[in-house]
């Protein structure tokens, strides 16, 4: 559209020579109707005679539009932000998922916009919901959950070459939610709850193979004095008492009880 470079012909300069002394004719209550006002975010794509005028957009500010023969269409410049429903996939590894999103983008090309797709907002939402399908289609359940950022950042890119003919600049992409099924959930939590009981498992036995490696030192330590054994058993006494019991009990060798029955049985 913008390189084009044919003029309107000798009727559309006649047309637009009579346009001109209508406006005359009628000044200055016809001025007030080809006067328009163009916002500081808005642009205005001008059609004389069905052809954009100048191939580019007027504005911001006033612009002045003929009658009969200029049209003209504003195009908003701001951000939009763009929510895409909920969509139905089917990962790599074969598991279904609903997953939405948000889309930012913004028109640079006010004539782009106007002139190469019918309505660009509705264009550009139905395209992310294909890229989001498209995309997703192709990564596991693991990596839908683990890379968010990088599949957003892969739609991006897919939507903004796509849109680059409407005039459109996609900003940023966000995956908003993933839903799965509650019986993948289920599964999902019995695998977690498996894999932390094995850790802990694994956990317990490493302190338990170290605690054995501690009293086995310590039997060798106790083994090289034997007056430490004593002290020890006192230390341990004190603790019991500390804690405010009623009965202590005091273990004896179990060769003094063989040495009593020897003696009774001599007697």
């Amino acid at each position: 559209i913008a390189d084009r470079q044919e003029g309107i012909g000798v009727c559309g300069w006649i047309l637009v020579s009579l346009s001109f002394l209508l406006v005359l004719i009628t000044f200055p209550i016809s001025i007030w109707a080809c006067i328009k006002v163009v916002r500081e975010y808005e642009r205005a794509v001008v059609f004389r005679l069905g052809r954009i005028l100048s191939k580019k957009a007027k504005g911001p500010g006033m612009i002045l539009v003929l009658p009969c023969t200029d049209t003209f269409i504003k195009v908003d410049l701001r951000m939009v932000t763009c929510k895409i429903p909920p969509q139905e996939i089917l990962t790599r590894d074969a598991v279904t998922a609903q997953v939405d999103g948000v889309v930012h983008y913004r028109i640079h090309s006010a004539v782009s916009a106007v002139a190469n797709v019918t309505d660009v907002h509705s264009a550009t939402l139905l395209l992310a919901q294909t890229a989001l399908r498209n995309v997703l289609g192709t990564r596991s359940l693991a990596q839908l959950l683990a890379g968010r950022e990088e599949i957003a950042c892969s739609i991006q890119a897919t939507l903004d070459s796509a849109t680059e003919q409407w005039g459109v600049k996609v900003a940023r992409v966000e995956i908003k939610d993933i839903r799965i099924p509650m019986a993948m959930q289920r599964a999902m939590a019995a695998e977690a709850e498996a894999a932390q009981e094995k850790k802990a498992k694994v956990v317990a036995a490493e302190g338990e193979m170290n605690a054995s490696r501690a009293l086995q030192k310590a039997s060798m330590v106790l083994a090289e004095s034997p007056a430490a054994l004593p002290l020890r058993y006192l230390q341990t006494l004190t603790a019991v008492a500390a804690q405010n019991n009623s009965t202590i009990v005091f273990p004896l060798p179990m060769n003094m009880f063989g040495s009593l029955g020897q003696k009774r049985t001599g007697g």
